[in-house]
């Protein structure tokens, strides 16, 4: 009976001491990213730091589409490796397996009911898997996911307390991070029309004169001033003169591409800063958003009172002669627009 006993013991303190390992891990995992303070390196860490330690074959995360935190990931993390390791889902779909709880959920049979949170190029080779929800601002965003080639490895029944807790840790750093490249990218835009301010425009001026240097690509730079725009502010006031630029930012945004980049550059003054395209093109693209504001008045009362909106503009390309870098460009697409100035005001 005494060794009956002492081998529940051994086999119990055993246990102990792997719950503690256990444990231990969790806490290295959860103190490793707690210093991270940008997203890419946070769920890189994250993921790497799971894999390492617990030696789990596929870990991954799942997001909702329409939540604030995968909004946010879009905006500040472009890696493709990393969105390799990342799955989208709608809410209603993670809702139908998780539920309103945020308890971990173990699951080893009938795994392809949960298709949705897998990743496009995942196979059903695992056996089981660990689905553990992570929310932002009080709102479920997605989860943390962790697969095994076994199906023992997270059956149900298995206590997921340490789960459940870096889960909320998780939350916690994602809430953290957040705030931190919101923080961050508040240096980099124009507070009034959300557009690139002047410093973050002339740092990305430079990569993309670089880049088409070393790829032999056209780069085109369009500097703009809207006309009358003094008047503007002298008869309706600087609030409509504040609306009218916020007017003028979203339009050109909506007749840009995605790789194009605008910003405020002072004032009433803005740079396109256009890779991959030539003068001609940029000068079509232009005229498109002059022909746009010549038949898109802003209105400035109930009674449809509108301002009329036109602007002068000077087009320089990485290729013109005397262009040695991104500053100079710069400074010839500003004379181009000088130029232009000078001719409507004959």
């Amino acid at each position: 009976m005494q060794n009956v006993n002492r081998e529940d013991q051994e086999r119990l303190l055993a246990r102990l001491k792997e719950n503690e390992k256990i444990a231990k891990k969790f806490f290295e995992v959860e103190a490793s990213v707690l210093s991270t303070l940008n997203f890419k390196d946070f769920f890189d860490r994250l993921l790497t730091e799971i894999k390492e330690k617990f030696g789990v074959p596929y870990v991954w995360i799942s997001m909702i589409s329409s939540g604030k935190a995968f909004s946010l990931l879009k905006t500040f993390v472009a890696s493709e490796e990393f969105l390799r390791h990342l799955n989208v889902v709608e809410k209603n779909d993670f809702l139908e397996i998780m539920g309103t709880s945020l308890q971990p959920k173990l699951i080893n049979t009938g795994l392809n009911k949960l298709r949705c949170l897998f990743l496009f190029d995942q196979t059903m080779s695992f056996k089981s898997i660990a689905v553990v929800p992570i929310t932002f601002d009080g709102d479920v965003a997605g989860s943390l996911n962790f697969a095994d080639l076994s199906s023992e490895r997270f059956k149900p029944g298995i206590d997921p307390s340490l789960l459940e807790q870096l889960g909320v840790v998780v939350s916690i750093c994602l809430s953290n991070v957040a705030a931190h490249e919101e923080l961050k990218a508040l240096a980099f835009k124009d507070p009034l029309t959300g557009l690139l301010n002047r410093r973050a425009m002339e740092r990305a001026l430079n990569r993309e004169f670089n880049r088409a240097r070393r790829y032999i690509m056209p780069l085109a730079v369009v500097f703009i001033d809207l006309d009358d725009f003094k008047q503007i502010n002298d008869t309706y006031g600087h609030d409509c003169g504040d609306d009218l630029l916020k007017f003028v930012a979203t339009s050109m945004m909506n007749m840009s591409r995605q790789s194009d980049i605008i910003a405020r550059f002072a004032g009433d003054e803005f740079v396109l800063i256009l890779p991959g395209t030539s003068p001609q093109e940029a000068q079509g693209l232009i005229e498109r958003m002059n022909y746009f504001f010549m038949d898109h008045k802003m209105d400035v009362d109930e009674n449809h009172n509108h301002i009329e909106i036109s602007f002068s503009y000077g087009i320089a390309a990485g290729t013109d002669e005397g262009v040695k870098d991104a500053a100079t460009l710069l400074k010839m697409a500003d004379e181009m627009l000088i130029r232009t100035k000078s001719k409507k005001s004959r």
